[in-house]
């Protein structure tokens, strides 16, 4: 191992100071009220979407003056930015009115035939069968949909900031966790699927049933351990939709499977995005009053922001994974992936050249586990976060409370993925 650069150690370090920044939010927002001068500057401070993409930027700054403009432009241009991107299309096509309701539609019918009272089996659906659809539409959009039907039933209903809590920590543990049962919709996954020829039957037979076994259990063991408060929400919404015509639905439907499908090519899927755009507002009866593009953009701005940060971490963690047994690189890649992308760290184990297949899977299993343990553990849980936080105290998750209440569903998830 060579010894790092100045720059590599300036970037571990302004990551550092990041992760400590998302910690730390809760006291942003209180200068925010208690220093009303400044309010706009700690408010932007206090936003945990604002914090990497604020500290990419100090990284940014300090590399032109270490390294000069060339350099840093060519670092820039190095990053693949193609994750952001799809992840602010994806949540803006799956929050809109018209897959909202198909989704409604679809968790109403299922919860029908679950027999568990009131408000119960409309929590248990949203909490277990969308996060497993995570496997097919990919994850970021199951997040969507379940985190803003989740807002309109449950965190809307003036419930209990201990329920709220535990409902974040299951949802971000159940997508992170739901999204192996298929190659292609999970970003840890996909790090890896085509280089180690994993397809979508390999992931369901070591990963995927697993994954569903432990996802059902989270949920219903969170429904139980809420019936009290969660009986007493009608059994079924009463749905402001009104009429949406088939063919709208169709639409967009068609643009969401479109999006999904040129996942990896930015040109066609962003192509489709603006297409969306230009339908939706065409028909703005059959939109909400407005579509998710502030939380989207500020997901994609978060995203960007540990792409760019999380390239000069390679000097430390690849080495880190190296000198690990399969049994000390899962618990080690659940405990890193709290503090880095669990993408990232699959990509960065995707490198490490002779790793035995005991091995690549204890990587990429603990990856997903500890997907749920903070907001910057999983690429989709920053748009959970956005849309979800708003019905927090001073509108904003605390990351303790977070990573207390995902700690659980976690290890539900670990007795999963090593005993069984």
């Amino acid at each position: 191992m060579t010894d790092p650069t100045t720059i590599q150690i300036t970037g571990a370090a302004i990551f550092g100071l990041a992760v400590l920044h998302t910690f730390s939010t809760k006291f942003f927002e209180h200068l925010a009220h208690t220093r009303p001068n400044h309010a706009g500057l700690w408010h932007m401070l206090g936003e945990v979407e604002v914090v990497f993409g604020f500290w990419a930027m100090v990284l940014m700054f300090a590399m032109l003056g270490l390294a000069g403009t060339q350099e840093a432009s060519q670092y820039l241009d190095s990053r693949n930015f193609t994750e952001p991107m799809f992840v602010f299309a994806i949540v803006v096509i799956a929050g809109s009115r018209a897959v909202l309701h198909m989704a409604k539609k679809g968790v109403s019918a299922i919860a029908s035939l679950v027999p568990l009272k009131g408000g119960m089996a409309f929590y248990f659906v949203a909490l277990s069968f969308i996060p497993l659809l995570g496997s097919f539409i990919t994850e970021p959009a199951a997040m969507t949909l379940a985190a803003m039907m989740l807002r309109e039933r449950i965190f809307g209903a003036g419930l209990s900031t201990k329920l709220k809590y535990a409902t974040l920590g299951v949802l971000f543990v159940n997508v992170s966790i739901g999204g192996t049962l298929t190659s292609f919709a999970a970003p840890p996954v996909l790090m890896v699927a085509a280089k180690w020829n994993w397809d979508s039957w390999y992931m369901f037979s070591h990963f995927g049933w697993k994954a569903a076994l432990a996802v059902f259990f989270n949920a219903l063991v969170a429904t139980l351990l809420f019936k009290r408060q969660l009986a007493h929400l009608p059994k079924a919404s009463k749905s402001n939709d009104g009429e949406i015509p088939f063919g709208v639905l169709v639409v967009h439907m068609l643009f969401l499977a479109g999006v999904v499908t040129f996942a990896h090519h930015p040109a066609a899927f962003l192509g489709l995005f603006l297409f969306f755009i230009g339908f939706a507002q065409a028909y703005p009866k059959y939109q909400d009053s407005r579509l998710l593009l502030r939380e989207g953009l500020l997901v994609a701005f978060f995203l960007a922001g540990l792409v760019v940060l999380g390239g000069q971490q390679q000097w430390w963690l690849e080495p880190l994974l190296r000198g690990m047994d399969s049994s000390t690189v899962y618990y080690g890649a659940t405990a890193l992936t709290a503090v880095t992308d669990n993408a990232a760290l699959t990509y960065l184990g995707s490198l490490v050249e002779g790793m035995s297949d005991e091995f690549k899977y204890a990587l990429v299993a603990g990856a997903v586990t500890g997907g749920g343990l903070t907001v910057i553990a999983n690429a989709p849980n920053p748009a959970g976060f956005a849309i979800l936080r708003n019905n927090f105290e001073d509108e904003t998750i605390h990351p303790l409370g977070l990573f207390i209440a995902a700690l659980p569903p976690t290890l539900v998830a670990i007795v999963a993925f090593r005993l069984l």
